[in-house]
């Protein structure tokens, strides 16, 4: 039964199925990826560092060794020289284990896309389904993460082998060398390791990520039924987000509308935009934008002020400047600070009659 609804989900996974599952953390992860990058980490680490510290490692074992003999073995000596022995290797082993715990926490966020699962974290009980453990721990799944546990063994137990038999070659294990040498020689066999071990993992890691980006695809797949609902649903959302972007601009236009008899001055391209301004002496710090619109709207705006005797002045370039600056219920943009005064002075001084009713409608259009 659950290869049958297998077979019928043939659809690629959508976008929000996709970002669904990465809440849940569900996401193409191979653990060798992590390996190969902390290695990597290790490696270049050893690249930039492996020399000093190497040459400090030969410098103490030569004083460890010139004086051992004469060195007294008790409680005291061993604490200082352990002391010693911490100091010379926290130097060394803390940027290593830096550079590794970045490289890891890198790595993951790569594979995870650096999503937080918010879904995943928390008590699943159906992860606590005997019936589907079972199913986890004797699937084809398993047999695939054996195979290629099983060829990190061989691959890693081959490199080993291989470094092993060109290391024995060197002069270390055959003739008298210093003792400054073996700190070279320590360096030389970590990186050649570490490279080659990198080279394979790396190649291992390739095919190990490339299954689980597949399985995880197949996991995600959807059935044309599925599809369809998703589609319908997104649209259903979309439909009442406009309807609701359609009741907030209706609503927005009869209260620019409202606020139309209480203004100084409409300000028209003429017929293209309109701007209603409003300016209080003592309250309002600049003029008002009270209203504004174009074409059809901005007709209906000329037409309620001529209704209300509000003073229309056409200034082109201001007009389309406020409306294109200016919102609604705020001041208008300083730059336009002179060229409004200008237009209101005028009003003031040629609309007088209008000014005087002005006040009562403004209280009780307030009321």
């Amino acid at each position: 039964m659950a290869e049958t609804d297998q077979d019928q989900k043939t659809e690629a996974p959508t976008g929000k199925r996709q970002a669904e599952a990465q809440d849940r953390g569900q996401v193409a992860r191979a653990p060798e990826i992590q390996a190969v990058f902390t290695m990597g980490a290790v490696l270049a680490m050893l690249a930039f560092t492996g020399r000093t510290c190497t040459q400090r490692l030969s410098e103490y074992a030569v004083r460890i060794f010139t004086t051992f003999p004469d060195l007294a073995s008790h409680k005291e000596t061993m604490a200082a020289q352990l002391g010693e022995a911490m100091v010379l290797l926290a130097p060394i082993l803390l940027p290593v284990l830096g550079a590794c715990a970045a490289a890891a926490m890198l790595a993951g966020g790569m594979q995870g896309g650096f999503h937080i699962a918010s879904k995943a974290v928390g008590l699943h009980w159906e992860r606590l389904n005997p019936k589907a453990g079972f199913e986890r721990h004797f699937s084809k799944d398993i047999l695939i993460r054996f195979g290629l546990d099983l060829l990190k063994v061989i691959a890693i137990g081959g490199v080993l082998y291989l470094g092993a038999r060109t290391l024995l070659l060197d002069p270390l294990f055959s003739a008298p060398i210093e003792s400054a040498y073996l700190g070279q020689f320590l360096n030389r066999a970590t990186i050649e390791f570490f490279s080659r071990m990198l080279v394979v993992l790396s190649i291992i890691a390739a095919l190990s990520y490339g299954y689980q980006k597949f399985k995880t695809n197949r996991e995600l797949r959807m059935t044309k039924q599925e599809v369809k609902d998703e589609h319908r649903n997104a649209e259903g959302d979309m439909k009442t987000k406009a309807a609701q972007r359609r009741l907030a601009r209706r609503l927005l236009q009869k209260q620019m509308l409202s606020a139309v008899p209480t203004a100084d001055v409409i300000i028209t391209n003429p017929t293209h935009f309109a701007v209603a301004l409003k300016y209080e002496r003592g309250k309002d710090a600049a003029p008002v934008i009270l209203a504004k619109g174009e074409d059809r709207f901005a007709r209906r705006l000329r037409e309620l002020a001529a209704e209300h005797g509000v003073p229309v002045v056409e200034n082109k370039p201001v007009a389309r400047l406020l409306y294109a600056l200016g919102r609604v219920g705020e001041t208008i943009p300083p730059e336009l600070y002179q060229a409004s005064a200008e237009i209101l002075a005028l009003v003031y001084r040629t609309h007088r009659y209008y000014f005087h009713r002005l006040r009562s409608r403004r209280l009780e259009h307030a009321a």
